[in-house]
């Protein structure tokens, strides 16, 4: 007999109208359940069940077989009547007796059931770090920085989401040689509601360089719903090793959301009085939405050092962005930026991104560093420390 798969929920019900409900659910979750008709039948996978949803229908007869405790139960019901949504089980009820934490009814709680189902479909580890990248001003680089460092994420072995939330921008896609690759774009989410499973969405988006690539179809700009900016940021960082956000300077509800979700922000701001000025603008709209906002200078020179931009506009420096020899060039072939790993910005992405999957966190200081092409360890070359937070965002 085959073993049971320990990343299965436990759908437990004789009822064919339930059943139906609950397997489109887990259908549109991605994720295949075990199916027990009888309470009996239940036993045998109980202890092994990443979540188990009992039917009202079969709720008396599990109750009296005192399964033992299991940390997810809830129990579903198809009742369409004025009562309350989600109801607690009440103590000394059947519900309560096989330690279910709720009472779940169809189809009013589908989506609090479709998030149980996606969860369920690997293990609960802490979420991915989000680094989201804006630019102080048109043309700073802040798409360049985020493609490299997306570029890095699978340099470290890291399963890595590259999202582009600029619906005015060019298109990552193109910018990082991939505007034929076939996949989702932003058009086939946006309606999406709930949590999504990771692997399922992984596979659904264009795989670009090793990279899942989150754009948009090459047409009319369309803003994105916030809904839909949340499940695709709570999916990846969930079930992805590093989350690249690319940003307007336009702030709009999705973006913000973004930002809200992001273990850090980084600001480019290339060194000229202009730029300087426009990122001073932007700075206060930024500092609404995150609480770890660092300034990348590009361009820096003896007339307008890095330090003094830094002190400027009062935001801790990650960093110098290298010059990229021939980038131009580079990008009027089509290939991305940062995509020889000897290149400056490639080691000044693997710097960056060697300390955001650091678990065990930076010092998190604000200690200046150059974009160097020297010799050293990845996490020592052209970006100071990040701090690793894990962020508890809601979905």
């Amino acid at each position: 007999m085959e073993a049971p798969n320990p990343s299965r929920p436990l759908l437990v019900t004789d009822d064919p109208d339930l059943l139906d409900d609950l397997l489109r659910l887990t259908a549109a979750a991605a994720v295949e359940p075990t199916v027990a008709h009888t309470a009996q039948h239940a036993g045998r996978d109980w202890p092994r069940a990443s979540l188990i949803v009992v039917g009202a229908d079969l709720l008396g007869g599990v109750a009296e077989l005192e399964p033992d405790p299991h940390p997810l139960v809830v129990v579903a019901e198809r009742e369409d009547g004025p009562e309350p949504r989600i109801r607690i089980a009440k103590p000394g009820t059947a519900a309560a007796r096989i330690g279910a934490c709720a009472v779940l009814r169809l189809p009013h709680d589908e989506p609090r059931l479709a998030d149980l189902f996606a969860e369920s479909a690997g293990p609960r580890t802490p979420p991915a770090p989000i680094v989201s990248v804006v630019g102080g001003r048109g043309g700073a680089g802040a798409s360049t920085l985020a493609i490299a460092l997306a570029l890095a994420g699978p340099r470290h072995g890291a399963d890595t989401a590259l999202i582009d939330a600029d619906p005015l921008g060019g298109g990552l896609d193109l910018l990082i040689g991939g505007e034929h690759a076939t996949g989702s774009r932003w058009s086939d989410l946006s309606a999406r509601e709930g949590r999504m499973n990771w692997a399922a969405l992984r596979t659904s988006l264009p795989d670009i360089r090793d990279c899942a690539v989150l754009t948009w179809d090459h047409g009319p700009a369309v803003p994105i719903p916030v809904i839909a900016m949340r499940s695709v940021l709570s999916s990846a960082a969930r079930g992805a090793d590093l989350v690249v956000v690319d940003l307007p300077r336009a702030l709009d509800s999705a973006s913000g959301e973004a930002l809200r979700r992001s273990t850090t922000a980084l600001l480019v701001v290339p060194a000229d009085l202009h730029a300087v000025m426009s990122a001073h603008r932007l700075v206060p709209q930024l500092r609404q939405h995150t609480g770890d906002l660092r300034i990348v200078v590009r361009g820096a020179c003896p007339d307008l050092p890095a330090e003094t931009v830094s002190h400027a506009l009062d935001l801790p420096m990650l960093g110098e962005l290298p010059t990229e020899p021939g980038l131009a060039r580079t990008l009027d072939r089509g290939d991305p930026p940062a995509g020889r790993r000897s290149s400056p910005l490639a080691r000044f992405a693997d710097g960056i991104v060697a300390t955001l999957l650091d678990r065990s966190g930076g010092s998190g200081g604000s200690g200046n560093t150059r974009g160097r092409t020297g010799g050293g360890p990845a996490a020592d070359r052209g970006a100071a420390p990040i701090r690793r937070r894990r962020r508890g965002t809601p979905s």
